[in-house]
């Protein structure tokens, strides 16, 4: 009789087949890793000089401190900011052309290090004006739309709202071209095949119940989800995702300088409907779709991300694992996943140390700016303890979130594996498809009392927050300020744990310290989103860097950039 601990091992060193879109990304991810760089000296490069960029270098750093996003993030924000202050702000006294912007653009990048210096073609620089000059024609043409309806007679309210629709739409396309401009700067072949990937399999396995009037949106709402999701896109990005969806030969208007009829026409279509379109855009950033879909997405995402990953390590090797058979594979991912929480805990340090330092900059300091004088004002006695506690108050309640942040467990990794092979492997597909719930929707009264609950709860957190902080001889005004830390700094921390968040697949335990948590304290962080969304967005110092320092400074990088370039020119011709 055969044993029965043959026939399991003859079973798992059964090879497994991949499916025909696992295939691909295996090719892909192959064919980019063992790709030779480009080294024919002979194409013209952007250089800039080195001591200068160190002096743009550390003044981005300083920039990006004190205003916080992701690191994926900066470069197309930074291209954003350049572009506003070359054409909005620069442009009231000169006026430069598309490729003398493109030129300017790619320069202050490299001197930033946001792009490799001598590395980047100067090819590239039309390419680029290509792109800005689609954007910039169409501005022109809202700007003499608005301003042709500000001619009229009309109130003065009425001109108020067109000239702000004007400068909110103006800056809307100028933040799409460096969305652009930032998309053709790298394109990455292994994101795209992921995201094919993704909403191959996502399109075939999500359903919507026949009484759902969304069927018509479901295919981009998928794929902007997967955008959040899995691209990291943040809502200017989304925006212009779905700018392409709306006007999907927009990309081909890319050749600079050549305006054609049918390009005129392009434009102006666009122009003409571009109101409209952003009402279509914001309908569909808020649609009723979304919240579920992120869900599923979000998951099937990080499928996709660890399945990449683990192919990058070593895909000949991996392509043997599945030979070997499944136990081989799922070896080979656990590995990964064990990296990949490492990695996630290392980074979570690194964004808490970023995100502390930005904390502090942007919000502590303002309690030496404001505590002590509206104390004073006020005629309260100043506490020494209260103003060093409101110092140091902030960091140290995101520095312990940060610690007690904890990595996914055993049973996250099961999972994560099990959802690969799902989408990795011949005939382990999602046999019944995920039907998407109709939206939930309470009657006004639920929600009312669901709201008061809320609310009370609330009230009951921060009545018992200020009744120890009088303990200690808080005034109101070091309560007021400590309480408004307390909710920033509770949904700044949510923002901050997301890199270990986005890695659990396994559902959160419900006990009575969650729901205990969720009752009292999720008021707080609620409070915090929209204090972020509004009073934080009142930041003194971007408004000091962008429209006091940066325009003078980059004025000064020019120069010393030219006084380099003309002692080199001398250097070089003491010999002749």
């Amino acid at each position: 009789m055969v044993s029965p601990n043959l026939i399991k091992r003859s079973e798992e060193l059964q090879p497994v087949e991949v499916n025909e879109d696992t295939k691909k990304l295996f090719q892909v991810i192959y064919s980019e890793k063992n790709k030779k760089a480009s080294t024919d000296d002979d194409v013209a490069r952007i250089k800039v000089s080195t001591l200068i960029s160190r002096l743009a270098v550390f003044y981005e750093k300083i920039r990006n401190a004190v205003d916080y996003d992701e690191e994926h993030l900066l470069r197309k924000n930074a291209i954003a900011r350049i572009l506003r202050r070359q054409i909005i702000i620069e442009g009231v006294i000169k006026e430069d052309d598309s490729i003398q912007i493109a030129e300017h653009l790619l320069v202050e990048l490299i001197r930033g290090s946001y792009l490799p210096n001598n590395q980047i073609p100067e090819s590239k620089i039309p390419e680029v004006a290509a792109r800005l000059e689609k954007y910039i024609a169409l501005k022109n043409q809202i700007s003499n739309q608005i301003n042709s309806e500000l001619n009229l007679k009309i109130d003065i309210n009425k001109a108020k709202d067109l000239i702000n629709e004007k400068n909110n739409l103006t800056h809307w396309l100028l933040t799409l071209a460096a969305c652009e401009i930032e998309e053709g700067l790298a394109p990455n072949k292994v994101k795209q095949m992921i995201v094919a990937n993704l909403f191959s399999v996502l399109s075939k396995n999500i359903k919507l119940p026949a009484d759902l009037p969304y069927e018509q949106d479901l295919e981009i709402q998928i794929y902007l989800s997967i955008s959040r999701n899995f691209l990291k896109f943040d809502e200017e990005m989304i925006n212009f995702v779905l700018f392409k969806y709306y006007n999907n030969d927009w990309l081909e208007l890319n050749k600079v300088g050549e305006t054609t009829a049918a390009g005129d026409d392009k434009i102006r279509a666009v122009a003409i409907g571009l109101r409209e379109l952003k009402k279509s855009i914001d309908f569909q950033l808020n649609h009723p779709l979304a919240r579920q879909l992120d869900k599923i997405v979000r998951m099937y995402s990080l499928y996709f991300s660890i399945l990449a990953e683990t192919v990058e390590s070593d895909p000949t090797k991996v392509y043997g694992e599945l030979e070997r058979g499944e136990k081989a594979f799922s070896a080979a991912i656990h590995k990964i996943c064990d990296l990949k929480y490492k990695k996630a805990k290392k980074r979570l340090w690194r964004v808490a140390l970023r995100s502390i330092i930005y904390i502090f900059l942007t919000k502590s300091i303002f309690v030496f700016l404001i505590e002590v004088p509206a104390i004073k004002w006020f005629g309260e006695p100043v506490n020494p303890v209260s103003l060093a506690i409101n110092v140091a108050f902030p960091a140290a309640l995101l520095f312990l979130i940060v610690f007690l942040t904890r990595t996914p467990g055993e049973d996250n990794t099961e999972k994560i594996i099990s959802g690969i092979k799902e989408v990795s492997l011949v005939g382990n597909e999602k046999k019944q498809p995920i039907v998407l719930r109709r939206p939930a929707s309470r009657n006004w009264l639920k929600s009312l009392v669901f709201n008061l609950i809320y609310i009370a709860a609330f009230f009951v957190s921060v009545y018992y927050i200020v009744w120890a902080l009088t303990k200690i001889n808080f005034n109101w005004v070091s309560i007021t300020i400590f309480l408004f830390f307390l909710a920033f700094v509770s949904f700044f921390s949510v923002r901050t744990t997301s890199g270990i968040k986005d890695l659990m697949v396994v559902e959160r335990r419900e006990n009575i310290l969650t729901f205990l948590l969720d009752l009292f304290y999720m008021p707080i962080i609620l409070v915090g989103r929209w204090l972020s969304r509004n009073v934080s967005k009142i930041n003194v110092f971007i408004f000091l860097f962008d429209f006091v320092i940066e325009a003078p400074f980059k004025v000064l990088v020019e120069v010393a950039e030219d006084w380099t370039r003309y002692v080199r020119e001398r250097r070089d011709n003491l010999d002749q």
